[in-house]
């Protein structure tokens, strides 16, 4: 039977959506089974407050009846109306190696996109930079961390392959640092945030909703500038917010204040994924247990945001959220690595900072586009 590609309407054909993956990545040591639940929820276009300013439509690749790939196609008003363009995008894409798959699943966003304005297709975004993003392209030696994608090593060659172009690429760090070189980075930063009257303390987790909101308008705000930012609305915010409470610690999340204004931010997380993975993207009946039961093995923990409002840049405050991170990730029992990512390619000061620090550049990942 000849290839085809299907919208995914009604019930069954969406849990085929969702249990592709399951069956395409089994046997492959380093994918981290995403929960079940965690992806019914961001995939569903009437509750998900992310689609209150999006649109979206869900494909699957069929041969012989058998599901053989899937994609998503995405508009996002957000983004358009914040950069002035007519963008599109695909996430949550797999397919086996086929390319003739591949690219029918490519060329049906593309043109799904299109038909609603669309000058291009970029991606993947699951469903935006604000969530998992691009497409990992090297470093396939280790599982992702928490909030990070992964993918065969086939993936860039299907998109190449179709016709897909990189548009951007972003790197992960990991820390190498002894503590000699991070007490010495901390011991500058310090000195400088001394100098120009910033505090740095955690999240008050009783005043959390408090706390979250001051971090959102940072948030908006330090990031504005960066390629493929999209403003977060409130309510998708305290979604994430909600959501990363289960497992953050207050030590780990970092607000910068300078006179009772917040100036800056740093968030990092114990790298869940170790214990997600047993459980096989189920809760029920034994992976909840599983779950608490490995959490015990957590050794790393990945910063996954860091920002400061543009005026105080170079106050000292970025250098010093992350030497604390990384001193006090130690202290919680933390001793394994300590991710950075993500850094686009080209911000050259993070990236250089991150060098200095004496952590290593260990994964690239890409976002592609499609004219």
């Amino acid at each position: 039977m000849a290839l085809e590609v299907i919208t995914a309407e009604g019930k069954q054909a969406l849990k085929d959506f969702v249990e592709f993956p399951y069956s395409l990545y089994r046997g492959d040591p380093h994918w981290v089974p995403p929960l079940r639940i965690a992806v019914k929820e961001l995939l569903d276009r009437k509750k998900h407050p992310f689609y209150a300013n999006a649109d979206a439509e869900f494909f699957l690749a069929k041969r012989d009846g058998r599901v053989v790939g899937r994609i998503a196609a995405i508009v996002d008003r957000n983004h358009n109306k914040f950069h002035e363009e007519n963008a599109g995008f695909f996430g949550f894409f797999e397919s086996i190696d086929h390319a003739e798959v591949a690219r029918a699943l490519l060329q049906r966003a593309r043109e799904w996109v299109f038909a609603k304005g669309a000058k291009f297709l970029r991606g993947p975004m699951n469903p935006s930079t604000n969530y998992e993003c691009a497409m990992l392209i090297d470093g396939f030696e280790s599982s992702p961390m928490i909030m990070m994608t992964y993918n065969p090593r086939y993936y860039p060659k299907l998109m190449e392959q179709a016709g897909l172009t990189k548009v951007k690429d972003l790197y992960a760090w990991v820390n190498t640092a002894g503590a000699t070189q991070i007490d010495r980075i901390a011991r500058v930063a310090d000195h400088k945030l001394s100098k120009s009257g910033i505090t740095v303390r955690p999240i008050n987790m009783k005043d959390f909703d408090g706390d979250v909101a001051r971090v959102w308008e940072v948030y908006n705000s330090a990031w504005e500038r960066n390629w493929g930012f999209v403003p977060m609305t409130r309510e998708e915010f305290f979604l994430m917010g909600k959501e990363m409470k289960q497992i953050l610690k207050p030590e780990l999340v970092l607000i910068g204040e300078k006179q009772g204004k917040t100036i800056g931010f740093a968030l990092a997380l114990p790298d869940v994924n170790v214990a997600l993975k047993p459980a096989g993207g189920k809760l029920l009946p034994t992976g909840l247990l599983k779950i608490l039961y490995y959490q015990r093995l957590i050794k790393s923990v990945r910063v996954l945001a860091l920002g400061v409002v543009e005026e105080y840049r170079t106050s000292g405050v970025a250098p010093a959220f992350y030497a604390t991170l990384v001193r006090t990730a130690k202290k919680l029992g933390y001793d394994g690595n300590c991710e950075m990512s993500w850094i686009l390619e080209n911000n050259v000061l993070m990236n250089r900072s991150l060098e200095a620090m004496g952590a290593k550049h260990y994964k690239t990942y890409r976002i592609y586009e499609w004219h």
